[in-house]
């Protein structure tokens, strides 16, 4: 839900639910559960597909890295989130704080998609990520701090 925080442009901060698909994902990983299981458990949240997609963009096991993937997982997150803002009474503008641990898995997903257009040669797409980060109010390195 949107609460009373305001930003230097009086714009208040998008806080997404304590309770939503992002928490039932924590829960369902912090069981011992792997990723895709909780994507399967909690399809709708943004964090489980942030973290596909950081996964496929570093490699993991013996899977290289695979940037493709990386950059539909990470799309899938955004678009979650982008439903879950909304939701949250988020009008296409203002703060999203990384500090709220509920805001996390958007903006993971929304860091792992520009790194993962620029990995497949989308610098535009890179670039318009990075201002929508700038624009909620954190940066990259905020966002890759809670990787």
């Amino acid at each position: 839900m949107s609460h009373d925080h305001p930003n230097l442009l009086g714009t208040p901060a998008t806080l997404l639910p304590a309770d939503g698909a992002d928490a039932q994902a924590r829960a369902v990983l912090a069981d011992g559960a792997d990723v895709r299981d909780a994507v399967r458990a909690a399809p709708a949240s943004s964090y489980v597909w942030a973290l596909l997609a950081e996964r496929a963009l570093a490699g993991h096991d013996a899977h290289p890295a695979d940037p493709v993937a990386a950059y539909a997982f990470a799309r899938t997150g955004y678009h979650r989130g982008l439903d879950a803002l909304r939701r949250a009474g988020w009008r296409g503008q203002g703060p999203v704080p990384a500090s709220h641990e509920p805001n996390q898995g958007f903006l993971r997903a929304l860091l792992a998609l520009a790194d993962a257009a620029d990995a497949i040669g989308e610098g535009d797409e890179a670039e318009r990520c990075r201002t929508f980060l700038t624009d909620s109010g954190t940066s990259a390195d905020e966002v890759r701090a809670l990787r």
